[in-house]
């Protein structure tokens, strides 16, 4: 679908500039000098030729082929010039010029001007606002950055020209490079997910990295990098991450799920590595692009210093590795050539006077230990001696090893002045280096996440037969207004086996007290109103009632606390339940985001859920397995399983309605909140009871 786009038979630069102060310059001379192999054409209706290459004053003179026009052109031109690209039948133009909807609303008009012109046409957009493109293989360079990327095998999207420029600069210093570059700009009309889905098919592009500061299309997005996930790394900066939520909600689970978490659930489900900052991005990028595949979490950390290595060492613990257990055969080798007063279990502090010989010997040892996975290589220059030597051996030591022993090394060379030398040689080697040990400790930590998420299953959403989607169909339909009353929402979720405890609707203090006999001692009674969704909060529940006096009394005191607390509320009346006192108290819930669809959330229950934030996230569907990681990824998940002593709760219950939650969004797009709070789960084998649901409807989807 992109071919046209990353590997054009010809391109066209409108606006072309001889004036070494303009963009239209800039485009120009990166386009001669990339030695693009295919045909170049300037449009500059007042130039004859431009760094050598014939000038035509119009798009429509160009000769053919033109797969793809770079338009650098004011605004207000752009129209026109679209209209003339349409005409002349090119398939791709990249908009350079800026001047749209990232100013004002007159901006927003003509982009969408450009946008109508484009599709009239099957003519496809880059930005605008945007620098375009840059493929190092092919190889072509539609910017004005003076900064040329060195060839490699990182592909960088971004949604911030600037970003791309100080980018690329940045990696040319640090030694690696690029395979392609795409900077999005507006996104008018191309997506980060339909480059994504060209990436994928690129052979050397083997870890895609992004600038995002948010997402076009979220099933377009997830679509994609399900698509490329398991054939390349992916890492992305997401910024952005404490913007406000851009709508109300009402549940615990809305107010606890803003977008970020969304961006965390999906990134989590697609195995994105999230970085936190620039550096982390291309620190992970470089590690995933050079290193071979981590297939363990035990470190080896080789030393000259030991302040250094306790460094090292808290840093691989704080990203989920741990120390490798030496054999005796790897301490016996070390201890033949190290110094007598060298540490020789791990972390292997070689002393200060450690020299090349040192670290190359101990270097193959570590790698040759069947229970070492990685080393971590750290390097103090010393104050006098130049410490290329020491890198040369590291590299040589480490290309050797990894004929027989393919495992990660990354050095950290802990200086800036006097180790420029010593770091070329390492990165001409393609081992990656880092300033500190805990910069190399953090990319490992990347590998260890990566490897982990290549080895989870791809499991299938659980799909349960059990449920009459008919039955809630009907009674979504029976609600009025925005929110459901407790009663019906406890209604629709019975339809999918979601079972609450029996309850009824009162609407006089005799009712309150037959049923309570009914049902039997002790009772809850709940204020019933479609406008009151956290009910505690008004004094809306009585819990624990044990007789007919305590019951007439509660029901009066709920409905006069309502009413003062909300006088414009429906209410309806209460509701009544058997009080159970026994179980531990979850929440269960889910909130459809905009972007990506429903959110799943499991963890501790009751009122005081949005303290305790003892909550995690997934994305629905949900397989079985998905529904045990949610669950385990919080304590109360994991006191499921019986705590200090406790009798273990039914565990398999919970797994079972997080799963039918998960089925029932996934078939409702008008539930926009559901939540039960809490789900009473008893004993192992006696099932989870919903004693409370709230649920949120979205009208006129």
């Amino acid at each position: 679908m992109l071919t046209a786009l990353f590997a054009p038979r010809g391109i066209a630069v409108i606006g072309a500039s001889r004036d070494r102060t303009k963009l239209g310059y800039g485009v120009a001379r990166n386009l001669v000098a990339s030695n693009y192999p295919g045909a170049i054409h300037f449009i500059n209706p007042n130039a004859d030729r431009i760094l050598g290459q014939r000038c035509y004053p119009a798009i429509e003179a160009a000769p053919d082929p033109i797969d793809l026009a770079v338009v650098i052109v004011p605004a207000s031109l752009v129209p026109q010039t679209i209209e003339a690209c349409g005409q002349r039948g090119i398939q791709w133009a990249i908009i350079v010029s800026g001047g749209f909807r990232e100013t004002d609303r007159a901006g927003a008009e003509l982009e969408d001007q450009i946008v109508a012109i484009a599709r009239r046409y099957g003519l496809r957009l880059i930005g605008p606002n945007c620098i375009g493109l840059i493929d190092t293989h092919v190889p072509f360079n539609t910017t004005f950055i003076k900064s040329v990327p060195n060839p490699g095998e990182i592909a960088f999207v971004s949604q911030s020209g600037a970003i791309c420029q100080a980018v690329i600069d940045w990696g040319t210093g640090m030694g690696f490079g690029f395979s392609r570059i795409a900077s999005l700009g507006n996104q008018a009309d191309l997506s980060e997910a339909e480059v994504i889905t060209a990436l994928s098919s690129d052979p050397h592009t083997c870890v895609i990295t992004m600038y995002l500061e948010g997402v076009k299309d979220g099933a377009r997005f997830k679509q994609a990098v399900q698509e490329v996930a398991r054939e390349k790394s992916i890492v992305a900066l997401k910024v952005g991450r404490t913007t406000a939520g851009k709508r109300a909600v009402s549940s615990h689970t809305g107010a606890l799920a803003g977008q970020e978490t969304a961006y965390d659930v999906v990134f989590d489900r697609y195995g994105i590595l999230r970085a936190n900052n620039t550096e982390e991005l291309f620190d992970w990028a470089r590690a995933l692009a050079w290193c071979p595949p981590l297939k363990g979490d035990r470190v080896a950390v080789l030393t000259n210093a030991g302040g250094p290595g306790i460094l090292a060492v808290d840093a691989l613990e704080a990203n989920g590795l741990r120390l490798a257990t030496l054999s005796a055969e790897t301490v016996a080798a070390l201890r033949s050539f190290l110094l007598p007063h060298a540490a020789f279990h791990n972390p292997i502090d070689m002393l200060a006077s450690a020299g090349p010989h040192e670290y190359a010997e101990s270097l193959r040892v570590l790698l040759q230990d069947a229970g070492v996975d990685a080393v971590l290589v750290i390097s103090v220059p010393p104050p006098i001696e130049d410490p290329t030597p020491v890198a040369e051996a590291i590299a040589v030591a480490a290309k050797d090893a990894a004929q027989s022993a393919a495992k990660p090394v990354v050095v950290a060379v802990m200086g800036e002045a006097t180790v420029g030398l010593a770091l070329k040689v390492l990165r001409a080697f393609r081992l990656t280096d880092y300033r500190f040990p805990e910069r190399a400790a953090s990319a490992l930590g990347a590998l260890w996440r990566h490897a982990q998420w290549q080895a989870r299953p791809a499991d299938q959403a659980e799909i349960l037969m059990e449920i009459d989607r008919e039955a809630a169909t009907q009674l979504l339909s029976a609600g009025r207004g925005e929110w459901l009353t407790g009663t019906l929402a406890a209604r629709v979720l019975e339809a999918y086996r979601i079972w609450g405890p029996g309850e009824a609707l009162l609407t006089s203090t005799e009712e309150a007290v037959q049923w309570a006999e009914r049902f039997g001692y002790p009772v809850v009674l709940k204020i019933a109103s479609p406008d009151i969704a956290h009910k505690s909060d008004i004094g809306g529940v009585a819990l624990d009632l044990n007789d007919a006096a305590s019951v007439r009394s509660a029901f009066v005191q709920i409905m006069t606390k309502a009413r003062a607390a909300k006088p414009d509320a429906q209410i309806d009346g209460a509701t009544i339940q058997p009080m159970l006192c026994f179980g531990q108290e979850v929440i269960i819930g889910a909130v459809r985001d905009e972007q990506f669809g429903p959110l799943i959330m499991f963890g501790a229950g009751g009122v005081e859920v949005e303290g305790q934030r003892d909550v995690a996230f997934g994305l629905a569907p949900l397989s079985r397995a998905e529904a045990e990681k949610l669950i385990e990824a919080t304590f109360a998940g994991r006191r499921l399983r019986g705590f200090r002593g406790s009798t273990p709760a039914d565990r398999e219950a919970v797994i079972d309605r997080v799963l039918r939650l998960a089925q029932f969004v996934m078939d409702f797009p008008q539930v926009a909140e559901v939540e039960v709070n809490p789900l009473r789960v008893m004993a192992e084998g006696q099932g989870a009871v919903a004693l409370d649901v709230r649920m949120r409807l979205t009208r006129n989807e």
